[in-house]
C-alpha cells in the first residue's frame, strides 16, 4: 500500500479520467492528496472539477474514502501577467481563500495551504526558451519577488503553510523567505543540492521530491543519493506534481497520482528503508505540515 502525498492538478489534467484516478487512489489507500492552484481565481473551478470527479465515481465506499483524503490549496504562480498585476491578484486570491475557509459541503475545512507560489528563473529570465530579452526586465524581476513576499505575508496572516515553487532561483527564493520571516511550508519539486537544502531545513522548511529524482543522470547519481539521504525523516515529502514529471518507467507519459509508487520505491531504496516505513513517514509529515 502506498500513499500519494500532494500534489496533482486536476484542472489541467485533461489527459486522464479524474474519476478513474480518484477511484484508483482510494483503492490504494491514499491518506492525503492535495490539489494545488496556480492562478488567483482558479479555486472555484478546481473544486468544481474535484466535485464532478467524485460524483462520477460509482462506488460509494471508495468515494467516501477518497473524499476524506482530498485537500486543496490556492496560490499564484509567477507568470509575467500575474507579476504585473500582483496587487490586484493577491487581493483576489485572498478573497477566494477566505471564502473557501468559510465554505460548507464537501470541501469545508479542506483548504490547508497557500500555493503554489515562488520564484522561477527558468521561465522568467531574459532570453531563455526563445523569449524576448526585453520581456523580463528589472521591474519584472523585482515584481516577482514582491509577488512571492506578498503571498508569504498573506499565508502568515491566515495561519497557512506555503507550497513554494523555486526553479533556478535559490538565492532569490531564500532571500524572499528571509525577508518575509515566515518559515512554515514546503519547497516542492526540490531541484537544488545539499547545501541549499541545509539552509531551507535550518529555517524549518520541508523538502518535497517528485518523480524527477527517478531519472537522475548517472553522472549526478552520487549527489542525488547524498541529497535523498540527507533530508531527515521528519522533513521529507514525496509528490506527484501531475500531470508533469512522470517517474521512470513512465517518463514521457502524462503523470497521474497512480504512478507515485515508482517514486516511493526509488526513494526507499536510496534511503535504505522499507517502502511501508517511507509511506508512513510521508503521511505523518503531511499531517504535521498541513493539518495541524
Amino acid at each position: 500500500m502506498y500513499s500519494d502525498t500532494h500534489f496533482h492538478f486536476l484542472k489541467v489534467a485533461a489527459s486522464y479520467d479524474a474519476a478513474q484516478v480518484l477511484t484508483g487512489m482510494a483503492e490504494h489507500g491514499v491518506q492525503f492528496a492535495q490539489d494545488i492552484g496556480t492562478r488567483c481565481d482558479d479555486l472555484p473551478e478546481r473544486t468544481a472539477g474535484l466535485q464532478a470527479a467524485l460524483d462520477a465515481m460509482d462506488n460509494d465506499e471508495l468515494r467516501s474514502r477518497i473524499a476524506g483524503a482530498l485537500y486543496i490549496s490556492a496560490g499564484i504562480w509567477p507568470d509575467p501577467d500575474a507579476i504585473r498585476d500582483r496587487v490586484n491578484q493577491v487581493a483576489v486570491l485572498a478573497g477566494h481563500i477566505k471564502k473557501a475557509l468559510d465554505a460548507s459541503g464537501t470541501f469545508a475545512g479542506r483548504l490547508c495551504a497557500l500555493g503554489e507560489c515562488g520564484i522561477d528563473h527558468h521561465w522568467n529570465p531574459s532570453g531563455v526558451d526563445g523569449r524576448d530579452e526585453t520581456e523580463f526586465d528589472g521591474a519584472l524581476y523585482q515584481g516577482e519577488r514582491e509577488l512571492f513576499i506578498m503571498q508569504l505575508e498573506l499565508a502568515r496572516s491566515l495561519g497557512l503553510p506555503v507550497i513554494v515553487h523555486s526553479r533556478d532561483a535559490f538565492e532569490d527564493t531564500y532571500e524572499c523567505i528571509k525577508e518575509a520571516g515566515y518559515d512554515r511550508g514546503v519547497i516542492h519539486c526540490y531541484s537544488y543540492g545539499v547545501d541549499e537544502a541545509r539552509k531551507f531545513l535550518d529555517r524549518g522548511w520541508y523538502i518535497s521530491f517528485s518523480g524527477s529524482v527517478t531519472y537522475t543522470k548517472k553522472s549526478k547519481m552520487e549527489q542525488m543519493t547524498e541529497l535523498l539521504r540527507y533530508v531527515p525523516d521528519d522533513r521529507i515529502l514525496l509528490e506527484t506534481d501531475a500531470p508533469y514529471l512522470a517517474p521512470v518507467p513512465c517518463r514521457g507519459r502524462p503523470n497521474s497520482p497512480l504512478l507515485i509508487e515508482h517514486t516511493y520505491r526509488f526513494v526507499s531504496e536510496i534511503r535504505q528503508v522499507p517502502l511501508e516505513y517511507l509511506c508512513s513517514t510521508v503521511d505523518t509529515n503531511s499531517r504535521s505540515l498541513f493539518l495541524r
